[in-house]
């Protein structure tokens, strides 16, 4: 049985297309990871960051506006 000439290239094409997209979800798959591992990193950045200083244990919170210069 032959197919028409169209109906081949409209699969060729369709072939194409789903490479394409295959190639695109494994791009979009790496930069999930890749972001993913820097939302994890931050994460524990921030984390860290909240924890109080040992230097800082005892000591006030200071009012930054005390720091100024008076022309402010």
């Amino acid at each position: 049985m032959t197919h028409p000439p169209h109906l081949e290239e409209r699969l060729t094409n369709l072939e194409i297309k789903a490479s394409f997209t295959e190639d695109l979800l494994d791009k979009l798959e790496q930069i999930i990871v890749r972001q993913q591992d820097q939302i994890d990193r931050l994460t524990r950045e921030v984390l860290r960051l909240r924890q109080p200083r040992p230097e800082d244990g005892a000591a006030p919170p200071r009012d930054l506006r005390e720091d100024l210069p008076p022309h402010y």
